[in-house]
């Protein structure tokens, strides 16, 4: 039972601290002035680190969903699926989802075909298109994020 509370709460740590660490930390960090030689060079840094939190996040989303299942199958009997908690896992999966293969690919697109996204002007359509879907990454991520943290207190509070 210990083993399966253990990989419960690394999935959770793991996935909403690491978006914890990129919001607040690397991708501030990177784009502050004088930390790398270029704004290309950081967009770089951050959508391939944003790449490997996607895929670190859908990992301990099944990682959670299968200890979730498998903590309520030991103490009640009965294996819990629809739980609130394991619902908004599932949200937070399909939300990655779409940030990854709707938004990052399509800005990934955008950034190769503009090679150096600070010499287009602001009004070009391209750089248009990449502002508004890093806007919904934003979001999305953000979002994520919030439904992370009403995990942990679901969590913490079923736990107690």
């Amino acid at each position: 039972m210990s083993i399966v509370r253990f990989l419960l709460l690394l999935s959770l740590v793991i996935w909403v601290g690491g978006i914890a660490f990129f919001a607040f930390v690397l991708a501030p960090t990177v784009f502050h002035p004088g930390i790398l030689p270029s704004r290309q060079l950081a967009g770089a840094v951050v959508s391939r680190s944003l790449s490997i939190l996607h895929w670190m996040g859908l990992g301990c989303g099944v990682v959670f969903l299968v200890t979730s299942i498998a903590e309520a199958q030991i103490t009640t009997g009965y294996a819990a699926v629809f739980t609130a908690r394991n619902l908004l896992v599932c949200a937070m999966i399909v939300l990655t989802l779409i940030s990854m293969f709707a938004i990052s690919t399509r800005m990934l697109a955008l950034r190769n075909d503009m090679v150096f996204i600070d010499n287009i002007p602001h009004d070009d359509t391209r750089r248009v298109e990449f502002n508004r879907l890093h806007v919904w990454s934003t979001r999305l991520e953000s979002t994520v994020f919030l439904l992370g943290l009403a995990v942990i207190f679901l969590t913490a509070r079923r736990l107690s």
